[in-house]
């Protein structure tokens, strides 16, 4: 009930500045935080702020409707067919219209802040929103890369993408459930995960779903991949993202089972009476980090490495020059793939392992620099003296080689035992792993979207707003992680709803670039939209040179449904 409050009340009070000429958004923010601290909590005060944002934005259209005075420069739009309208005595169907849609804003993005952002930001991030994007990657380009007319198995492919919105459908129901959302973290860390309300086993079942889903399409990949290629492409000229790939799917299919395991362990101890992770009944807790573990450090690299392929692709295209080391880069990619088996443990310093268990995966996590530093090496050494433009995919690639790297670093700071003893559990493990995961999986998304938009729609994308949308997520990413580091050394801890008043200013910081990049991935979605529907025609060979990169820009753009209807040889 406070949370349906605080929504009514914060879009009520988002309407009614709106309405006041000159008024806005900002200014009604600024009256919110004179009394924000009222809130008993703080996702009460998260809902009103998001409510008041939502409404105001477009409840500002009142007096750009009767008046020809927009309340702020988000109304001016409306005031240009509004006004009109109430000239034309048709002002009750403007205001009416804009007040649904200012309503319905409120409501809807108050309620996401409320429902989302506790429970399940990061399983939407991994099973919702990076692992099916790499997939639709896939499903369009492998076909086309190695020459097939389509993916081998495709009604396999059908079930694993129908399995997803049932999933998510079940997980999201957990909503209203009277016992509320699963409160054990996306981890699942038990006890927490056993003691929870009617919600976990929901939650264990939809992520047995998004696995099996998983575990389908990978299976389709490889299929794929290995019985369909063109005539003369054996494995060691298959473009760079089909490498990926193939490896990903091999992940896929060696972790997911290990995750369905440990939750279906946490089923039985809940339900069956096992003692798997139970301590009362003789169980260990930590048992469970080791399982999850194993499965989590492989999922890292299959959100990234897909990744690793699209920015071999582009580095070599804007660099003119074929990719340096590609037979290194394939061997490297996987080791990586390999290691991430055996370094699981590097997250688990602090539970009290042997000293020989925490020597082995300091030293094996360490051992994962050695590949990565080859990939560095091989993407700079094939930027070295080339012909380099720099068109937007190419600079979200030079983004994500940069940012991905500085990852790399602090992954090597915290792969030491003693400093880890530090750093665990503080801001700068979540810096850490933000400067690999949003450069390494969504830069690299982005930067592919970027590159391959135009074959897939058949036009051109706004290079000038391509420009600034990198320039403004680059800026974003920065002033929102890297202040992580800091406040992480200084000794605030994650996982926490408050901090000391030391950490203010840098949290603020944080707040800000964290707003920013939000707000600019709207105009990705512009851009896009764009794009699709009045950009300029795009020539098959979309970029100078591509041609002789890959088999996709032989095709027209758009290409047809069925890739190849005659197998391309290769020579």
């Amino acid at each position: 009930m406070a949370s349906l409050l605080a929504l009514l009340a914060g879009t009520f009070y988002g309407l009614i500045i709106g309405i006041l000429p000159g008024a806005g958004a900002t200014t009604g923010l600024i009256f919110v935080f004179s009394f924000i601290t009222l809130f008993p909590d703080p996702y009460l005060a998260v809902i009103f702020v998001m409510a008041v944002v939502a409404a105001s934005t477009t409840g500002d259209t009142y007096t750009g409707v009767l008046l020809g005075i927009p309340g702020a420069n988000s109304a001016a739009a409306t005031m240009i067919d509004g006004f009109p309208l109430a000239l034309k005595g048709q002002a009750t169907y403007a205001i009416s219209s804009a007040v649904t849609t200012s309503t319905l804003n409120g409501l809807i993005w108050g309620s996401l802040t409320f429902f989302l952002l506790p429970y399940y930001t990061q399983l939407i991030m991994i099973f919702g929103v990076v692992m099916p994007a790499w997939t639709g990657f896939a499903n369009w380009l492998v076909p086309m890369m190695i020459g097939a007319p389509d993916m081998a198995l495709p009604r396999l492919n059908n079930w694993s993408f129908w399995i997803l919105p049932f999933a998510f459908t079940m997980m999201l129901s957990t909503l209203f459930f009277e016992s509320g959302g699963p409160a054990a973290g996306w981890t699942l860390y038990p006890p927490l995960s056993l003691q929870g309300g009617n919600s976990m086993p929901f939650i264990i079942f939809s992520i047995h779903l998004l696995g099996l889903s998983s575990i389908l399409g990978a299976i389709n990949f490889i299929t794929t991949i290995l019985n369909m290629r063109a005539s003369g492409m054996n494995l060691m000229k298959m473009p760079m993202f089909v490498w990926t790939w193939l490896i990903t799917a091999f992940l896929l299919i060696a972790a997911m089972p290990v995750l369905a395991g440990a939750v279906t362990m946490l089923l039985t101890d809940r339900f069956f009476g096992t003692s798997f992770f139970t301590a009362s009944g003789g169980g260990d807790p930590v048992l469970f980090q080791h399982i999850f573990w194993f499965f989590g450090h492989p999922e890292v690299y299959i959100m990234i490495l897909p990744a690793f392929g699209i920015v071999s692709h582009i580095i070599e295209t804007f660099s003119r020059k074929p990719i340096f080391g590609y037979s290194s880069m394939v061997y490297a990619m996987a080791s990586i793939a390999i290691l991430s088996f055996v370094v699981w443990a590097h997250h688990m310093f602090t539970v009290g392992m042997p000293l020989a268990g925490e020597l082995f995966f300091m030293y094996s996590t360490m051992l994962i620099a050695i590949p990565t530093g080859v990939k560095v090496f091989n993407w700079v050494a094939t930027m070295f003296r080339g012909s380099l433009t720099f068109e937007t995919p190419m600079l979200f690639s030079i983004g994500f080689v940069t940012l991905f790297t500085i990852g790399g670093f602090s992954g090597l700071m915290l792969a030491i035992v003693p400093a880890d003893f530090q750093y665990h559990d503080t801001y700068f493990v979540v810096a850490h792993f933000h400067y690999v995961l949003v450069p390494g999986a969504l830069f690299g998304i982005i930067a592919g979207a970027y590159y391959w938009l135009p074959k897939w729609t058949g036009n051109m994308y706004d290079e000038t707003l391509g420009k600034l949308h990198f320039w403004l997520t680059f800026i974003s990413v920065n002033i929102t992680f890297f202040p992580m580091h800091f406040v992480g050394l200084a000794g605030m801890p994650r996982r926490y709803p408050d901090y000391a008043l030391q950490f203010a200013d840098f949290n603020a910081m944080i707040s800000v670039g964290a707003f920013m990049f939000g707000i600019t991935q709207l105009l990705f979605l512009f851009i896009v939209i764009k794009t699709i529907r009045s950009g300029k025609q795009a020539k098959p060979e979309v970029w100078e040179g591509a041609g002789d990169l890959g088999l996709e820009w032989t095709l027209s753009s758009p290409p047809p449904y069925h890739s190849f209807t005659v197998q391309p040889q290769v020579k």
